[in-house]
């Protein structure tokens, strides 16, 4: 076993990009990945990676290794898989994050429903519009809505949730109604911002393709509940997903805007690293949080 769980470390490193990443993915310190990797290059009498004060990458030995040795990983973790589906009362904690909107209005929702039919686990729900690290926060899945992150974690897609531009009928009254995408550069966009991102745009879906229109305004927040409460108040135009809004619109809180070219629709789904599916509870929850989210979002 041990040299098993050496090469488990050492698919992980080449796949993360470093000792550190690797073992935290596997729930280790930097100091015992390094000895497992050290392990593994003595038994095979080969230098596995080229090591610089920068970067850490796999020599061509060690990627030939790797490409071997990730279908040996993939298989023992297959086979853990199986074995643990035997189990019938999957328990212990999972620890999930999802951004507020739709942490509030689809996961949290759920979450009782799922400890009601598995009573020995535990979910803790982290709810934020900020940026997460699975592997550094020690995070089990994580729940996103638009672009996918470039990562090194699974991804599963729910669904391509619809957008729409909306704002209060105060502001409509005082602004005037935008009838083409073009008016909007004359409005008040409330604007979700993102970590490093140098400028604002929403892409609209029209009858010749996607179209980018740059956009400005006096409001912007990393909270997308901030925005809605905005566009509430009559404060400007926001962009979301149309289970976030819905009920105001039924309530005649929000009025739809420009509904013949649209936000382009957000992907929805959850990440999470793959070893984690060897854990009955976390499959479980994924496959059940997947059917009820697309069940109820179909209905919206």
């Amino acid at each position: 076993m041990p040299y098993l769980e050496s090469l488990k470390v050492f698919v992980r490193v080449v796949e993360l990009g470093s000792i550190t990443a690797g073992g935290r993915d596997l729930r280790l310190t930097p100091a015992v990945a390094s000895n497992r990797i050290k392990e593994l290059e003595r038994r095979l009498d080969v230098r596995l990676f080229n090591r610089t004060t920068r970067k850490l990458s796999p020599t061509e030995v060690g990627q030939a290794f790797y490409d071997r040795a990730r279908l040996v990983v993939q298989s023992l973790e297959d086979a853990e898989a199986a074995v643990s589906d035997f189990s019938q009362n999957p328990h212990g904690t999972i620890q999930v994050t999802a951004p507020l909107g739709v942490g509030k209005r689809l996961i949290a929702p759920l979450i009782p429903d799922f400890v009601d039919e598995y009573p020995e686990v535990s979910v803790r729900l982290r709810l934020s519009d900020r940026k997460v690290d699975l592997l550094e926060d020690g995070l089990d899945v994580a729940f996103f809505i638009g672009r996918p992150p470039d990562s090194n974690l699974k991804l599963r897609k729910i669904l391509d949730t619809p957008r729409i531009l909306c704002a209060a009928p105060a502001y409509l009254e005082r602004r005037g109604l935008p009838q083409t995408p073009q008016e909007l550069r004359n409005h008040n966009c409330l604007l979700l911002r993102y970590p490093r991102s140098p400028e604002w745009f929403w892409t609209l879906a029209t009858a010749e393709g996607p179209l980018r229109m740059d956009v400005s305004g006096s409001y912007d927040s990393d909270d997308g509940d901030v925005l809605t409460d905005w566009a509430l108040a009559g404060r400007g135009i926001v962009n979301k997903p149309l289970f976030e809004v819905s009920e105001h619109l039924n309530r005649g809180d929000l009025v739809e805007i420009l509904p013949d070219t649209p936000p382009e629709p957000a992907m929805f789904g959850c990440l999470y690293p793959h070893r984690r599916l060897q854990d009955s509870k976390v499959r479980l929850f994924i496959d059940f949080l997947l059917k009820r989210c697309r069940e109820h979002l179909s209905e919206v």
